[in-house]
């Protein structure tokens, strides 16, 4: 099993998972989301989508038993543990339009869009290529009579966590996220794990595996 790896605030990564590992992300101190996306290795047209994942669970509040599907309605991983029970996959990755609209940020930063455009470039994944994420422990309500979406602090405390089972080989991309409202206005790590014994940590890390 591999040790816990940090995603320093503000920016991202990418590694490989396997069909049958777990990925264990862990809320290190409380209150932070973490912009997950991924990919079948073996196909990268092939990737998380929001939409089918949604329509097929009849829920926007997606938790422990629930698939997640493709674009082309297979399921790439299933959530298995969930200790906060609230998360968003309706809302895109920050970007630094994010912050210019929303923010009015005038030298903005590149946020979990252009964190995940860099880590996921080296496996061939274009910034056209990345869609709606799974924010992890992202707290976000939708008002059921006007529609109006809130973004409202994270209910994960430190050492909450989520484990994830691949059901194919992935590439997956993930953050710690990088816009002020949906951490509530402080940056902090993400940690993960890949939790599985015969798996060497260097399969989840080496571009020239894929």
């Amino acid at each position: 099993m591999t040790q816990l790896t940090i995603i320093p605030p503000r920016s991202g990564t990418a590694f490989i998972l396997r069909k049958g590992q777990q990925l264990k992300v862990v809320d290190i101190e409380g209150e932070q989301v973490s912009d997950f996306i991924c990919y079948n290795l073996a196909d990268r047209a092939e990737y998380l989508s929001s939409g089918r994942t949604i329509d097929y669970a009849e829920t926007i509040f997606l938790t422990k038993g629930h698939p997640f599907y493709s674009n082309r309605s297979n399921v790439m991983f299933e959530l298995v543990e969930d200790t906060v029970g609230r998360h968003d996959f309706l809302l895109t990755p920050c970007s630094a339009d994010t912050f210019r609209i929303i923010y009015g940020h005038q030298h903005p930063h590149r946020g979990c869009f252009g964190n995940l455009c860099e880590a996921l470039q080296q496996y061939g994944i274009s910034p056209d290529a990345i869609p709606i994420c799974f924010n992890i422990f992202m707290h976000v309500t939708v008002d059921g009579t006007t529609g109006k979406v809130d973004v409202l602090p994270p209910k994960s405390k430190a050492g909450d966590y989520v484990i994830l089972e691949a059901k194919t080989d992935l590439l997956i991309g993930m953050t710690a996220c990088s816009a002020e409202m949906s951490n509530n206005y402080a940056f902090k790590p993400i940690g993960y794990q890949i939790l599985d014994p015969a798996t060497p940590a260097a399969e989840t890390t080496d571009p020239a595996t894929a």
